[in-house]
């Protein structure tokens, strides 16, 4: 591998982090009344999804949508089989409720990401509905057509849904 490939992979993998670490930070500024700090993140978090964006178009990432959601099913599967279940073990022995919970809530949802995804790999040429989706707010349970009357993984309310068009 290349030294400018694997720049590419430290580059996509720290901006993808920024983005998500600066949106965590406009919630918090929101939450304590600073708009204009949380304003700040959030375009901070935007520049920072174009960056990690290009370097990952850079590495030829990028495929057809079959290739792409291929690609998306090996790592919910990686993620549900592997990594959360040792994730797991290791939280239970130290007995880290914090990280014992959103593992436990990202495990169970990436089991559904799984199954979403190879469902739409499955309708790829056929002509089918059209439909938004509901993410909970709490556990990032991911459900089709409409949000449930609570999160089966969580209990949130279906008031709380994000709906994702």
């Amino acid at each position: 591998m290349s030294k400018s490939l694997d720049n590419l992979k430290a580059a996509f993998a720290g901006e993808s982090q920024a983005n998500r670490k600066y949106l965590a930070f406009a919630k918090k500024a929101d939450q304590e009344g600073h708009p204009q700090i949380a304003c700040l993140f959030r375009a901070a978090a935007e520049a920072e999804t174009v960056h990690a964006l290009n370097h990952f178009i850079a590495m030829d990432e990028v495929k057809s949508t079959a290739e792409n959601l291929k690609v998306a099913i090996d790592g919910e599967h990686y993620e549900a089989v592997t990594m959360y279940p040792d994730f797991l073990v290791d939280a239970n022995a130290e007995n880290d409720k914090k990280a014992i919970r959103t593992f436990n809530y990202a495990l169970e949802v990436e089991k559904i990401h799984e199954t979403l995804y190879t469902e739409a790999l499955d309708s790829i040429g056929r002509e089918g509905e059209s439909y938004d989706y509901y993410v909970c707010p709490v556990c990032g349970f991911t459900h089709a057509r409409n949000a449930p009357d609570k999160c089966p993984i969580c209990n949130t309310s279906k008031e709380r849904f994000i709906q994702v068009k």
